[in-house]
Order: C-alpha cells, then structure tokens, then sequence
C-alpha cells in the first residue's frame, strides 16, 4: 500500500528558490516520498506558494498537477484547525503567528497523510498522531 504525503510549503520553497541550506535535503526527501506514493498539496500551500509567482501559469509549471496531487481541506481539517490554533494561543503562542500551519497539520492528521516539514514542533505539539517526515528522520 503506498502512502500519500502532504508536502508543507517549506519544503516546496527551498527547492523554488534552490535556497543555500535546505536545497539538497528537501530534493532527495521530495523524491523519496515520490517513490513511496502520492505527493499531496492543498489550497493553503498552492496560496502561499503562489507569492513567489506572478502569474498562475508559471506556479502550474513549478507545481504540475501530474506530480503534486490538489487535495481540497475537508471541512473537518478546518475545525480541527481552529481547535488546535485555539489550544496553542492558550498556551501563550503569540498573535503574529498565523493560522496556515494549523490548517496543513489538520489536513494531514484528518486525511490520514504523511507530513514532509521542517518545521516538526508546532506539528508534533498540536497533531501528535501525523507522521512526520523531517531532517532529523529522513537524511
């Protein structure tokens, strides 16, 4: 059985914008997920990937539908979502931070889907039962 991962928006950046330090790890950590199954997006991640391009033609290109799976954010991910944004400002998160993590953390754990991130706390603090595909799990 082959399982689908949600690929946080980070991981798409470093490879976009070929950044100095995360370049090589989020290209051969997107390939691995790709042999292992699907390769998922949803709304959230193709709006804040959208920044860097100026027309949608040239983000279709970066992100081609043949190999990055649209998913839409099921209406459950969007409660959990509030749920956990709510838990975490309780526990003295701070306002500037904004919700999109929650929304992709939701989705995954609704979803039943993997997680390929860098950015592992605020997933495994708020959305203990996603998979995570990080640095320190994947070389």
């Amino acid at each position: 059985m082959t399982q689908a991962t949600l690929v946080d928006t980070n991981v798409l950046l470093d490879v976009l914008t070929e950044d100095s330090t995360w370049l090589t790890w989020s290209m051969n950590a997107l390939a691995a997920i790709a042999e292992a199954g699907p390769v998922v997006i949803n709304p959230i991640i193709y709006a804040e990937v959208s920044i860097r391009f100026s027309r949608i033609e040239d983000l279709e290109d970066a992100l081609p539908p043949n190999e990055f799976r649209r998913a839409p954010l099921p209406w459950e991910a969007a409660f959990l979502a509030g749920k956990a944004f709510l838990d975490y400002r309780r526990n003295g998160g701070p306002r500037s931070s904004t919700l999109p993590d929650f929304f992709i953390g939701a989705h995954a754990a609704i979803g039943g889907l993997d997680l390929l991130t860098r950015d592992a706390s605020r997933y495994r603090t708020y959305f203990p039962t996603v998979r995570l595909i990080t640095p320190d799990a994947l070389p």
